[in-house]
């Protein structure tokens, strides 16, 4: 191996696409920044298309025509089927020698660790949570809402805040601070009005996650329905790890438990304590931390394992993204 080696490393999630040109030696050449890549939305010749221009950018920019490896971690990739099926669709387009496609949550995952060997929870609009070892092994979960299992992440706290706040005001639930906070967000008088402007679309649906940093600000307030909804949410944070440390063997050795996505990177108190109270009752050896580095950081650097790049070529990397 030596610095004919390149890497074209791939970070594409639903709202944005980053990529990256590495050499073996470490060195980034290029990068190139593209839109979501949402196949189940527009189709997968579609997104895989819209995916190829933003390699081809990133490639002349390094220019380049091929590379050695592509190392592609992508959202919509929740079962090994999905994965052959987008490696063979980016097989036809990304102009490299090999191809490996993983789920976006190994990305942020390889990101955190100086080695691939660790376990990821990612809540940002939904829910994830991946682990791995060095000899290969992995540990996931479909991912794929409540018809898989998981609960919670920015979506699904907005509606649970909406329910909770919905019974308040009408009175089949208990009171809670959330039936003003919510609407008032919005500046409107009610919880019913919320609704219905949701519901009619006067508030765009996407708006609602706007209602997520709402649920943390009146639970750190000290109203017990949030503060329950935020504790809910940690102990989900913490089954998935739990479930993937001991798939994984590592529950009786000192391993990274990384924290990732929007609500977690947030650091809420009341959620990122409560998970780290609660990692130390049920996976002593757990070490929780947030992630914050660029995810085609992670991209990059399982391209590097790939092609078994030195240390100091990872060290290189992870220099130019900051870390």
């Amino acid at each position: 191996m030596g610095v004919t080696a390149h890497v074209l490393a791939i970070d594409a999630g639903n709202s944005k696409t980053d990529v990256a040109v590495v050499t073996a030696d470490g060195d980034v050449l290029a990068t190139a920044r593209g839109g979501g890549f949402r196949p189940p939305a527009v189709g997968l010749d579609t997104a895989m298309d819209d995916l190829a221009a933003t390699l081809a950018r990133a490639l002349t920019a390094a220019e380049l025509t091929s590379v050695t490896h592509v190392s592609a971690c992508l959202a919509n990739a929740d079962f090994p089927a999905e994965e052959e099926q987008l490696a063979a669709a980016l097989r036809a387009r990304a102009r490299g020698a090999t191809v490996t496609v993983r789920n976006d949550t190994f990305a942020i995952l390889r990101a955190g660790v100086t080695e691939p060997r660790g376990v990821a929870v990612v809540c940002g609009a939904g829910i994830n949570c991946v682990g791995m070892r060095p000899d290969g092994r992995t540990a996931r979960f479909p991912a794929l809402g409540r018809v898989s299992g998981d609960w919670g992440g920015g979506w699904g706290l907005s509606e649970e805040a909406l329910w909770h706040a919905s019974r308040a005001e009408d009175g089949r639930g208990a009171s809670t601070a959330l039936s003003r906070a919510l609407p008032a967000h919005f500046g409107l008088p009610s919880v019913y009005a919320l609704v219905e402007a949701l519901h009619l679309e006067h508030i765009p649906p996407l708006r609602r996650h706007e209602l997520t940093p709402v649920l943390f600000a009146t639970a750190a307030g000290g109203d017990a329905t949030a503060l329950a909804i935020v504790q809910r949410q940690a102990e989900e944070v913490v089954a998935m790890a739990v479930v993937a440390l001991t798939r994984l063997d590592l529950l009786s050795e000192e391993t990274p438990v990384l924290l990732g996505g929007g609500v977690l990177a947030a650091q809420h108190p009341q959620l990122n304590d409560h998970i780290a109270r609660l990692l130390t009752d049920r996976a002593p050896k757990a070490v929780p931390q947030v992630v914050t580095s660029r995810p085609v950081l992670g991209a990059a650097l399982l391209g590097l394992d790939h092609v078994g790049a030195r240390e100091a070529a990872q060290e290189r990397v992870r220099a130019h993204y900051g870390v």
